[in-house]
Parts: structure tokens; C-alpha cells; sequence
């Protein structure tokens, strides 16, 4: 059974960080792409940032350039998003997608609350 847990939300000031962790098990993780989204309220999913299997290649929305890291450990089956100078703005549910060819899995979310 493939399982996908997020971890490391919570609330934060303005400004700060956080760093969000996503473990995977039950699947060859080497082998999937790996993609952080989030969803705010009343708001469409979007994609945060990607990467590759192999954690080549990476892919950032824009308004997260500069400010969010993805990252991958494959021997731990792990995926991390590193965020800073957090805004308001990036309030949401933040949810990690594993994707190779037409398996897809996702995990259950954990939120992030940016508020003074």
C-alpha cells in the first residue's frame, strides 16, 4: 500500500520559515517524480514546485522562486520543501504528489498558517 505523509506545518509570523517534510513508502521512490502543491481556501490547487526523479531537474511557481526549496532523499524515501520569507499570501493546505507515468498518489496535506 503506497502511503505518502506530510509533516512540519504550523503557524508561523511573516517573514519566517518552515520546512515541510513528505515520506513516502510503498512504492519505488527513485522512481517518481515529486510535486508540492497547495490549497488555500475558496482557492484552486496549484503547483508549488516539482521535481525530477532523480532530482535533477526542479520547477518553482513563480511567486516562490527565491524564497522555496525542493529537495529529495531517495535512499530515505523523502521529499522536502524548505520555505522562507514566508507571506501571508502562502497560507494553505500544502500537499505532496508522487507521479510516475500513470501511477499517481497523493498524501493527505498538512497546513501552513502564515499570521502575526
Amino acid at each position: 500500500q503506497v502511503r505518502l505523509v506530510e509533516s512540519g506545518g504550523g503557524l508561523v509570523q511573516p517573514g519566517g520559515s518552515l520546512r515541510l517534510s513528505c515520506a513516502a513508502s510503498g512504492l519505488t521512490f527513485s522512481r517518481y517524480a515529486m510535486t508540492w502543491y497547495r490549497q488555500a481556501p475558496r482557492k484552486e490547487r496549484e503547483l508549488v514546485a516539482s521535481i525530477s526523479s532523480i532530482g535533477d531537474i526542479t520547477n518553482y511557481k513563480e511567486s516562490v522562486k527565491g524564497r522555496f526549496t525542493i529537495s529529495r532523499d531517495n535512499p530515505r524515501n523523502m521529499v522536502y520543501l524548505q520555505m522562507s520569507s514566508l507571506e501571508p499570501e502562502d497560507t494553505a493546505v500544502y500537499s505532496c504528489k508522487a507521479k510516475w507515468g500513470n501511477n499517481e498518489y497523493w498524501g493527505q496535506g498538512t497546513q501552513v498558517t502564515v499570521s502575526s
